[in-house]
Parts: structure tokens; sequence; C-alpha cells
């Protein structure tokens, strides 16, 4: 069994999507829709930068959407594989989410561009810039990152966000307590503290105010039913009634990460090889998570067309 799964923010880059687009008739409509739907030239801005364009949060949402969906539709029309036919289930780390109920039909394309613009626009306006911080924690389990969020919040938000593999946990919240969260790692068994280079404090309780525009945004674009089910990151669980994921979408804003435990239970359901469209970040966490698993990344033609090949 297989699971089709999708990258989330970080994962961008200058170029991203190019060699798709130059190659294949199908990754250019789903460039040319998402810049249709958001109004600009977002194509542009993945293809030739400037980087700090792009890493915008309100362009990073959408482009890193947009990427996988387009190496989708090259993998479904131009080389004739299903994923509703190929897979079993689908998932998402964060706006990758966005992605994957994009893929099993619960959001056009263009209504996908929009929410997470949308997303990102309401994340980022949450709260101040500078106000708010991220860090990484490497060599860092749940247990020891949620003890270490605990000693360092002092009275302020310090909450773990993203929980990604067994060695890695990103903690959120205001910048002073993530400062000293980094500044107390050693004393918590953890090898290192790492600042992310991001522009708000995702995936904490700071972000309330995101979580309130997401309500309305999804009220008034609300998915469909879907080819497959998806695990959501809030509940690290099977969904498959879309009312059900149009609240988890909005808990996910304020709410945890779950990618560890999602590639658990996806696991533990029986699924043996996880895809990942559009990008390499997600398959390194799950060969950390569930070793036994087989994992391919689809990011070039030739990636598509080897694996188009190999599951015939």
């Amino acid at each position: 069994m297989r699971a089709f799964i999708f990258p989330g923010q970080g994962s961008q880059k200058v170029g991203m999507g190019a060699e798709l687009a130059d190659a294949s008739a199908a990754a250019r409509a789903v460039l040319q829709e998402v810049d249709d739907a958001l109004s600009q030239k977002l194509s542009a801005i993945m293809r030739d930068g400037p980087e700090d364009q792009l890493t915008l949060t309100e362009n990073a949402q959408p482009a890193i959407m947009a990427n996988a969906i387009a190496t989708l539709r090259v993998l479904e029309q131009d080389f004739g594989v299903s994923l509703a036919a190929k897979g079993t289930c689908v998932a998402g780390h964060s706006l990758g989410e966005y992605s994957a109920l994009c893929a099993v039909g619960a959001f056009s394309l263009a209504d996908t561009a929009r929410l997470l613009k949308l997303r990102g626009q309401a994340m980022q306006a949450a709260v101040p810039v500078g106000e708010g911080a991220m860090a990484a924690l490497l060599g860092a389990d749940i247990d020891k990152a949620s003890a270490l969020a605990a000693a360092a919040a002092q009275g302020e938000v310090c909450e773990v966000a993203n929980d990604n593999d067994p060695s890695q946990v990103v903690i959120s919240g205001q910048r002073s307590a993530i400062e000293r969260a980094v500044e107390l790692v050693k004393d918590h068994g953890i090898k290192r503290g790492v600042l992310l280079p991001v522009s708000a404090p995702f995936h904490c309780s700071l972000m309330q105010p995101a979580a309130d525009h997401m309500a309305e945004a999804l009220a008034a674009t609300p998915p469909g039913q879907f080819a497959l089910p998806v695990y959501a990151n809030v509940t690290a669980a099977r969904v498959t009634d879309p009312a059900e994921e149009q609240r988890l979408l909005v808990e996910q804003v304020t709410g945890r990460v779950r990618w560890r435990e999602s590639v658990l239970a996806m696991f533990g359901d029986g699924i043996e090889h996880f895809v990942e469209l559009g990008g390499k970040v997600l398959c390194p966490m799950v060969g950390r998570i569930a070793p036994e698993a087989s994992t391919t990344s689809l990011v070039t033609m030739e990636d598509i067309e080897n694996f188009a090949k190999e599951i015939g």
C-alpha cells in the first residue's frame, strides 16, 4: 500500500518547477492556473526569484503547493499514473495538507492557491515581525522538547510546533522564550537548538488570529468529498469526512504538526511505500520514523518517468 505525501514550508527554492514547466504542458497549465487565481506572476518568482520574495510566507505556501500539484499532473497526464488508483491515502506537512487535499479533489487548484495565499498572509499578520520565533531542536525527541519548552516558557508562549521525526522537533512562540530555550538545550540532553529563518511563529497559540481568518475562509470554501483518505496533521489520524477535515484545518493553524505520529499511523495501517511529490524533505524523515518503509521523491522529469515505469 502506498501513501502520497506533500512537503511544507522550507522546501521552496528558486528554480522550483522550471524543468517540469519547460518539458510538460500539464505542468505549465498548473502554474498558469495558480497565477490566474492569485492575479500575480507567482510562476516567475518560482522560476527566477528573487529568493526573498519566494521565501515570503504568502508566496512560499502557494508556490510549494503549485510545484507539488504540477509534479502530480505530469505523473497523471503525461505518464498515465492515477493517484487515486495507485495510492491508498495522502498526507502533507502543514501547508502540504492543502496540497494533499487538492490532489484528491477536496479543493480545486484555484481555491487551494487562494486559501494558501490567505493563510500565509494571515499567519504573517498574526504576530508583529520580530516578536515571534521558531527553533529546530536537533537530537531531541518529543519528551525532551516538551520539557525544554515548559522550562523556557516562564509565563510566555513556548510550544512544540512540529514533531517531525525521532531526532528533530521544532518549537514556536515568543522570541525571548525561544531564545531562552536555545540556551537551555544542553541542560535537557538535546544536541543543538537552531533559530529558524522564519517570519512568524507558526503552529502555536500566538497564531489564533490567523486561525480565525481561516475559519471564515474555509466556511466560504469548504472542502468537498475526497478520493482517498487524508491523515490530518493535528490528529495524526485518518479522515474521510469533509466537515471534520474543515474543522481540523482551522485547528492546524495553532496546533502541532504531528508528522512523526502521522507516519507511524500510516505505517501501522499497512502503508509500505511513501511517495513525496515536489520535494525531498519528507522522505528522509520517513526513513528515520519507519526505517522498514520504502520512499521515493519525485522532483525531476526523470524521477517521475522512473517511478511510472516501476509501478506500471
